[in-house]
C-alpha cells in the first residue's frame, strides 16, 4: 500500500514581486518503481494519475491558490486583460457555405464565448440564427464542435462537447424550421454525423466506468446507425473490428449517397481506406489500400470517377483517379504528380479542382481540370494560409485568407474572369499596419535549414534586447502556418517579437520532413528549436534573458524538453497540456495512438533508453535553476491527461534551485483546448502573457 503523507498549508510570502519566496505544496511521494527492461525507474508522484481522488484534488486546490497569488500580485494583469478584452471586441464571420438551398454562416458579435450559426434563405439575404452553442450552458463551457444536414434537407445533426473534453453528444434538429427534436446521443468519440436516409452514421465507445471518464484507455471504436425519432439503445452497431482495439473508425457518404468509404487509422501515421457500392444491393467493402504508413483521402467523385489524395510513394503528395468499378491500387491513376511542394488540400468546385500546396509553410492555390492540366493560380493576397469552400456545380467559391498582421478575410473567387473580391473584411481596432512580419531560415545543429515567421512592430532595432515569445509544434506531420491571432497584439505592441519555428516533425516539408522527427529521431526537433533560439541572440533580435518558450501538446513537450536540456539558453518556459511522462503516455485514454511518432517504452529497450533520455518528467534534475516556469493544464483534458503536468510540476517544485516561480495553472471545466469559452480563453491569455511579460522585464 502506497504511504502518503498530509499536504501542508500553503503561503506566499508578503514581499515585493521582485524578490518573493515561495512556498510550494509538500507534496507526497511514494515508493512506487516501474521496470523495463531490466532497468527501475521511480515514478514517485505516480499517486497524481488518479484524478479522481480527494489527494489529487487537495493537491490541485493548494497549486492553484500559490498560483492564482501569485499571478494576480503581477502589477500590471487586469490592465493587460482589459486590453486583451478590447482587442478581441470586433465581428468575425466565418466562410458561408450552401446547403439544400440555404445559406449558413459563423458569426461572433465580438466577445461571445463560442460562434452562433446562421441561417439565410438566399446568399446575402437577412440572416436569422439557426444554433445559438451560448443558450446550452450559463458559462459558455458547451461548444458546438461539428453541424451535419441530411442529403434530402429535412435534418441537422449537431454534436457538443462539455467543459472541453472529447467526448461528445449528438443532437438532431429539424433543419427547416429549427425545432429540437428527442435524439440525443451519448459517449461518441472522434466522429461527425454521416447521414443515409433518414438515419446517420456516428463513431463511439462503449461507456466509460464511472468516475475515470476522462482517464481511462478508449478502446474499441465501433460505427453505430441511428435512424431519427428511435433511442440510442435501438442504434445498429454497423462495424467494429475487435481484432484491433486500438484503432479509430468513421465512414462517409457522398451526397447522391451512391458511394460509402470507411476510414481505419490509429496504428501509423496514416490510414486504410475501403469503398463501397451503396448502388449494389447487398454490397461490401472493398479494402484499397493496406498500409497505414501513409495517408488516403477522398477528394470527391464524379459518377463512378474517384478522386483521392494520398502520399503513397509520393511524401509531397499528389492526386489519383480511379473507377468505383475497379478500385483497387493497381488501377489507380496520377493525375497531379507529386510537386516541388506539399499537398495541403483538394476540392472539386464547379467542375475544376481547387488544389492548395505549402510552400515554405504557406498557402499557394491553383484551379486545375478534372484531367489534371493546371489553368491558372489564384492570387492570394500575401504570404499566409487559406481555406477554400464550394460545390461541385457552383460558378464560384469563397475562401478565408490570414496571416501573422492580418485578420481572417473571407474573399469570394470567380473561376470564369479568376478575379477575387472582398465578401467580409473584419474591422478591428487597432491597427494592423503597425507590425510588420519576415521569414528567415537559419541552420540546426545538424545543418539542417529550417524557416521561422517573426512578426514585430515595426521600427524594430537589432539591438539584442527585444523580448522574443518562441513558439512551436514539431510533430504528427501538422504545420504551422501563418495565422492571426489578437492575443498577440498586447504584447507587439510593448516591443514584442512573435516567432513561430517550423520545426521538423511538422507537414512543412512532406512526410520526409515528417518523419525527420520522429521516434529515433525526435531530438531533432528540440534541436531545431534551441538551434532557432541561437539564432535569435546571434542576430541580435535578443539575448537570453529575454526569450520564452511556449507550445502546447506535443508542443508542451517540446518546451519541456528544451528547458530541461538548455535550462540557461530561456527566462520562461510555458508547457501547455504537454506530454511530459514519455514512459506512460499510451496507457490514457488515446496515448496509444501517439506511437507512430514516439514509440513506446514497451518497443524495445533501444526505444525506452531514448525516450527517457528526453523525457521531461524523466529529465529534471536536483539543484538546477530552471527558467520561470508557468505550467498549464486542466481538469477535463482527456485528450493529454493533466497527470503528465500535475507529475511535472511536483518533480519540478522539488528540484528547482532558482529564484524564479515554477508554477502550475490549472483550469477547471476545460479541456485541452478545443471549444474553449472566449472569458476562460482571455483570463488564461491574461496570466500566460502577464508571467512572460513580467518575467521578460517588459513594463506595460
Amino acid at each position: 500500500m502506497r504511504k502518503l503523507f498530509l499536504f501542508t498549508t500553503l503561503v506566499l510570502t508578503h514581499m515585493t514581486m521582485d524578490s518573493q519566496t515561495l512556498n510550494y505544496p509538500n507534496t507526497p511521494k511514494d515508493n512506487t518503481v516501474d521496470e523495463y527492461f531490466g532497468v527501475k525507474v521511480a515514478d514517485p508522484y505516480r499517486w497524481l494519475e488518479d484524478d479522481n481522488s480527494a489527494q489529487t484534488a487537495q493537491w490541485v486546490e493548494a497549486e492553484n491558490a500559490v498560483t492564482t497569488s501569485y499571478l494576480q500580485r503581477i502589477p500590471f494583469r487586469e490592465r493587460l486583460l482589459k486590453r486583451l478584452q478590447q482587442v478581441a471586441n470586433y465581428e468575425k464571420v466565418g466562410i458561408p457555405f450552401e446547403k439544400n438551398g440555404r445559406w449558413y454562416f459563423y458569426r461572433n458579435d465580438g466577445l461571445q464565448n463560442q460562434s452562433v450559426l446562421y441561417v439565410m434563405d438566399e446568399l446575402g439575404g437577412s440572416p436569422r440564427i439557426f444554433l445559438d452553442p451560448n443558450t446550452l450552458s450559463s458559462d459558455g463551457t458547451v461548444a458546438l464542435k461539428g453541424v451535419y444536414f441530411s442529403h434530402n434537407g429535412k435534418y441537422a445533426a449537431y454534436t457538443i462537447s462539455r467543459s472541453g473534453s472529447d467526448w461528445e453528444e449528438i443532437y438532431v434538429v429539424d433543419a427547416q424550421t429549427g425545432r429540437q427534436l428527442d435524439d440525443h446521443i451519448q459517449w461518441a468519440k472522434f466522429t461527425g454525423a454521416t447521414w443515409c436516409g433518414d438515419g446517420f452514421y456516428y463513431s463511439a465507445y462503449d461507456s466509460p466506468e464511472q468516475g475515470h471518464e476522462y482517464s481511462n484507455v478508449n478502446e474499441c471504436h465501433k460505427i453505430y446507425y441511428h435512424r431519427v425519432g428511435t433511442p440510442q439503445s435501438q442504434d445498429e452497431l454497423f462495424y467494429m473490428n475487435p481484432a484491433y482495439p486500438q484503432r479509430f473508425y468513421s465512414v462517409s457518404v457522398n451526397e447522391e449517397e451512391t458511394i460509402m468509404y470507411l476510414y481505419e487509422s490509429g496504428a501509423g501515421s496514416g490510414n486504410n481506406l475501403f469503398v463501397r457500392d451503396l448502388q449494389k444491393k447487398d454490397s461490401q467493402f472493398f479494402q484499397l489500400t493496406s498500409d497505414m504508413d501513409f495517408s488516403y483521402s477522398v477528394i470527391g467523385n464524379i459518377g463512378r470517377r474517384l478522386y483521392l489524395m494520398t502520399n503513397y510513394q509520393a511524401p509531397k503528395g499528389k492526386i489519383v483517379v480511379t473507377d468505383l468499378d475497379h478500385p483497387g491500387m493497381a488501377h489507380w491513376q496520377d493525375l497531379i504528380a507529386e510537386g516541388a511542394h506539399v499537398l495541403e488540400d483538394a476540392s472539386i468546385i464547379d467542375g475544376r479542382l481547387v488544389v492548395s500546396y505549402s510552400q515554405d509553410a504557406s498557402t499557394h492555390a491553383y484551379v486545375y481540370t478534372l484531367t489534371g492540366e493546371r489553368r491558372n493560380e489564384i492570387r492570394l493576397p500575401s504570404v499566409g494560409s487559406a481555406g477554400f469552400s464550394g460545390k461541385k456545380d457552383s460558378s464560384h467559391c469563397f475562401y478565408s485568407f490570414s496571416s501573422y498582421t492580418m485578420p481572417g478575410t473571407i474573399y469570394r473567387y470567380d473561376f470564369d474572369s479568376d478575379t477575387s473580391t472582398v465578401y467580409y473584411a473584419p474591422k478591428v481596432g487597432f491597427k494592423t499596419s503597425d507590425f510588420e512580419s519576415r521569414q528567415v531560415f537559419f541552420q540546426s545543429k545538424d545543418g539542417t535549414r529550417i524557416p521561422m515567421f517573426l512578426t514585430y512592430k515595426k521600427g524594430l532595432k537589432l539591438n539584442g534586447k527585444n523580448p522574443v515569445y518562441l513558439y512551436g509544434y514539431g510533430g504528427f506531420n501538422i504545420g504551422l502556418s501563418p495565422s492571426f491571432s489578437t492575443t498577440r497584439i498586447p504584447f507587439l505592441e510593448r516591443g514584442g517579437i512573435y516567432a513561430v519555428v517550423n520545426l521538423r516533425g511538422g507537414s512543412e516539408y512532406g512526410e520526409e520532413w515528417h518523419l525527420a522527427g520522429t521516434k529515433m529521431h525526435k531530438q531533432n526537433v528540440f534541436d531545431d528549436f534551441i538551434s532557432a533560439a541561437e539564432w535569435l541572440i546571434t542576430e541580435r533580435y535578443t539575448n537570453k534573458d529575454k526569450i520564452a518558450i511556449v507550445g502546447g501538446s506535443n508542443g508542451g513537450l517540446l518546451v519541456g524538453a528544451c528547458m530541461t536540456q538548455r535550462p540557461d539558453l530561456f527566462r520562461v518556459a510555458i508547457p501547455q497540456v504537454g506530454v511530459m511522462d514519455m514512459l506512460r503516455y499510451h496507457k490514457f485514454t488515446i496515448g496509444w495512438n501517439w506511437a507512430s511518432d514516439y514509440g513506446t517504452s514497451d518497443d524495445s529497450r533501444e526505444m525506452f533508453e531514448y525516450l527517457r533520455g528526453y523525457s521531461p518528467l524523466h529529465n529534471l534534475r536536483p539543484g538546477v535553476s530552471y527558467p520561470a516556469t508557468l505550467v498549464t493544464t486542466a481538469d477535463h483534458d482527456d485528450r493529454v491527461v493533466p497527470a503528465h503536468s500535475f507529475k511535472f510540476a511536483a518533480t519540478l517544485q522539488e528540484c528547482h534551485a532558482g529564484n524564479a516561480p515554477v508554477l502550475i495553472r490549472i483550469d477547471t471545466k476545460a479541456g485541452h483546448g478545443g471549444g474553449k469559452p472566449l472569458s476562460k480563453v482571455l483570463e488564461e491569455q491574461a496570466d500566460i502573457y502577464g508571467f512572460i511579460m513580467y518575467h521578460l522585464g517588459m513594463k506595460y
